[in-house]
């Protein structure tokens, strides 16, 4: 569906008439149940549930194929897919990263052994401020975490060059940056790894799941390790543990591709429609010159705090859920300390995601728009 089928989100109120179901903030994509069958099917023929599967393999080559990149792994989960890409890399010590992103960017580096240092963001972009990370580095920093928020590419070449001179590595939390690309490269071509999440609530998911994008050769062979208990057969090589995608979630995953050019476009079209209706009344997120964006959420950032609450609540009495993504800032969770970081705690103060999912009607877009116009005219022109 193009810009031109989605009707412009500038009609009045709707009338009063019979009750209409909550709009959820967002909605899993699922395929036509007889192509996912199809998947299944082939999993009952075999036998083959888990342990590296031929859908798994399947899916492996596709997405490597998708990004041109060298090695990719699936993991069962975007979280132990960070986590195995910080001991892939033998990343040790102090880690800068950035306080706004999902708690699972910190909790990885913390469950590795890691400190997090956090730098403050990019108030237009919402990633990490390249300009911020030098002054953070110390003898026992090892490595960048970074993440590309909402999808939208951090400053890649600024922190490529700021980690070459200080002989570091960086990985890139790309949970949201499913087919983004920044100067016609997939983002996740950048950096020494890049980590995906394939949960539901994502534009491509396998119900459950996540992946590694690595690329050198040798610590892929130590992910495919960590991945697998740390043994190939009966020999045993290194700790691992045990974070493999089953042959039933890969199989989610292959039935999805297909889907992918309308899920981006639908998401693109549903975008353009709220930011006709929206521009002026909130802040958004800059997207960088030269990204090939994938509309994975819909944030806008409200005036002040209390604004925030008022429309979140308002919304919500009218069957509208949005979501406070991300909230909190990272650097305010009770069992990290460092530096505060001024402007991710006001992008988490004032931010609210609106639902965005291939499946919201073009009513329902307009019934969304026309309730937060409606609520902050109504805030605002009261002098609040």
């Amino acid at each position: 569906m193009g810009e031109q089928d989605l009707i412009a989100v500038t009609a009045p109120s709707a009338p009063q008439g019979p009750p209409v179901l909550p709009i959820q903030v967002t909605k899993a994509f699922l395929p036509p149940f007889a192509e996912y069958s199809a998947w299944l099917g082939k999993a009952y023929g075999t036998a083959v549930l888990t342990n590296n599967g031929p859908i798994h393999r399947d899916l492996e080559e596709a997405l490597r194929h998708r990004f041109d990149v060298p090695y990719l792994r699936l993991m069962s989960n975007g979280t132990l897919a960070i986590q195995l890409a910080i001991r892939a890399l033998g990343v040790k010590g102090k880690v800068i990263t950035t306080p706004y992103s999902y708690v699972a960017t910190t909790s990885a580096i913390l469950w590795e052994g890691c400190d997090p240092v956090f730098v403050d963001v990019d108030r237009d972009t919402c990633c990490i401020d390249p300009a911020l990370i030098e002054a953070a580095i110390t003898p026992d920093t090892t490595a960048i975490l970074a993440t590309h928020v909402y999808g939208i590419p951090c400053d890649v070449e600024a922190i490529d060059t700021i980690a070459r001179k200080h002989g570091l590595k960086v990985i890139y939390d790309a949970a949201h940056a499913f087919d983004v690309t920044w100067k016609g490269r997939s983002i996740l071509q950048w950096g020494d790894a890049s980590t995906l999440s394939f949960h539901a609530t994502k534009l491509f998911h396998t119900v459950e799941g996540g992946a590694v994008v690595l690329h050198e050769h040798g610590s892929d062979d130590r992910l495919r390790l960590l991945r697998s208990f740390g043994h190939i057969g009966d020999e045993h090589y290194a700790l691992g543990m045990n974070a493999k995608m089953s042959e039933v979630h890969a199989a989610m995953g292959m039935a999805i591709l297909p889907h992918m050019p309308y899920i981006l476009e639908r998401r693109r079209a549903i975008v353009e429609a709220y930011d006709r209706s929206t521009h002026g009344m909130v802040a958004r997120p800059r997207i960088p010159e030269g990204t090939g964006y994938n509309h994975a959420y819909y944030p806008v950032f409200l005036n002040d705090e209390q604004e925030r609450e008022l429309v979140l609540k308002e919304m919500a009495a009218r069957g509208i859920n949005c979501r406070r993504y991300f909230y909190p800032s990272l650097d305010t969770l009770p069992y990290v300390s460092g530096m505060s970081c001024p402007v991710s705690r006001s992008l988490s103060n004032r931010v609210l995601c609106l639902p965005l999912y291939p499946d919201l009607t073009d009513e329902q877009v307009l019934r969304i728009a026309d309730a937060l116009l409606s609520i902050l005219q109504a805030y605002r022109g009261a002098g609040c």
